[in-house]
């Protein structure tokens, strides 16, 4: 890292992607300050994440290998559904969200980091950048970073009319400590990524780190997602927590209703292997509708857009994560140099914002594809959860 600090970067959104550009602005001597809208610590709004180059990209830089925050899985196995499998090998890296955050957060233990910090407005004038937020702090700086996720309120700010679309289905979750499920329900588990399939669903299930970061078999846990189509009109029911809000884009576990969990039990009965039923009864399941934004511009003045905050990746790509990291690096790249009083390097943003979007768009139709050949989000896959 250079001596003199070449700009003051406020970055909006404190989860991974967040932190990602906050380690990689480091990286070419910005001074970086984090602000994070949630009021204590951020909610994960995924569990298991699949290892990319780019995630063990930046952990190697950070002296953290990737098999040290990752379960190690072997095989592959399709569930049909009486319950028989079909296995082949297929090695693969799995971590969580957890142990990713921790893992780049425990080195910024001296970047401000801003808890409870919902952006209100930004102000540009001249070389600096203010950003105002709810509680009416404000801070200032040469250049924002919006890394706030799908819910972007950067992207609103920047163009409000700029607006997500449900997909047509939604990904139950669960994420279970090993040692509470049965021990021939973990032996088919363990080491090995799980699938099962069927018109209008799919489910996908393999073991991460534990909540502190565990890889000691016994210390882990099972993470498992279940993609079911459902018609728009009942993600209002689905989406109303046994607290009685109503949440936009993430049910938080806890927060099923007795009336829908008694009808996902039903349907797990009904459509899933054996196994996977029983693994749906004994979780503490949260869920998340899937939402598109189309491929967004991701330059403003003295402003960027990254990750989900510039456009959604379906999650069967396995690569949201990695692309935010992509992000985030080539951010980096293009503005190494650049110290106000000059302007923004104007040129290489433009470059970098066209060489992202075109990684953004074909892992956007690689997504859509992959769930259409799974009936999900298409008219010909059934529907399930129906409030009629």
């Amino acid at each position: 890292m250079r001596e003199k600090t070449a700009f003051k970067a406020l970055v909006i959104g404190g989860s991974v992607g967040g932190l990602a550009a906050a380690h990689e602005l480091r990286s070419i001597g910005a001074e970086v300050a984090v602000y994070e809208r949630s009021a204590g610590r951020t909610q994960p709004r995924g569990a298991g994440i699949v290892m990319q180059p780019e995630v063990e990209a930046l952990l190697t830089r950070l002296g953290v290998t990737a098999r040290s925050v990752s379960v190690e899985l072997y095989e592959r196995q399709q569930l049909h559904i009486h319950g028989k499998a079909t296995r082949y090998a297929a090695p693969q890296l799995m971590t969580a969200w957890d142990t990713l955050y921790r893992a780049l957060r425990e080195p910024l233990t001296d970047v401000c980091y801003r808890l409870d910090s919902s952006l209100k407005s930004v102000q540009v004038e001249g070389h600096d950048v203010t950003a105002t937020f709810g509680s009416g702090y404000t801070a200032q700086g040469n250049f924002l970073v919006g890394a706030d996720g799908i819910g972007s309120a950067t992207r609103t700010l920047l163009d409000p009319s700029a607006e997500t679309t449900y997909a047509g289905y939604v990904a139950w979750r669960g994420l279970e400590p090993e040692s509470d499920l049965p021990d021939d329900l973990l032996e088919l588990l363990s080491g090995r990524f799980t699938f099962f399939g069927a018109s209008g669903m799919q489910l996908l299930c393999y073991l991460v780190p534990g909540p502190n970061g565990e890889r000691e078999e016994g210390s882990r846990r099972v993470n498992w997602v279940w993609y079911v189509n459902t018609a728009q009109q009942n993600l209002p029911r689905l989406l109303t927590g046994s607290s009685g809000k109503r949440f936009a884009n993430f049910l938080p576990p806890g927060e099923l209703t007795p009336e829908i969990t008694a009808e996902l039990f039903a349907l797990a009965a009904d459509s899933l292997p054996p196994q996977f039923a029983a693994l749906v009864r004994l979780s503490h399941v949260f869920m998340q509708p899937v939402f598109d934004l189309s491929p967004y511009r991701m330059v403003a003045d003295h402003a960027v857009l990254l990750g989900d905050a510039a456009g959604t990746v379906r999650p069967h790509t396995a690569a949201g994560t990695s692309k935010a990291f992509g992000d985030a690096a080539g951010l980096a790249h293009a503005m190494n140099g650049w110290a106000p009083p000059e302007d923004p390097p104007a040129r290489s943003l433009e470059d970098w914002e066209a060489q992202r979007l075109a990684h953004l768009v074909t892992l956007s139709r690689m997504g859509m594809q992959l769930a259409s050949s799974s009936s999900l989000g298409t008219t010909i896959g059934r529907q399930f959860l129906s409030s009629t």
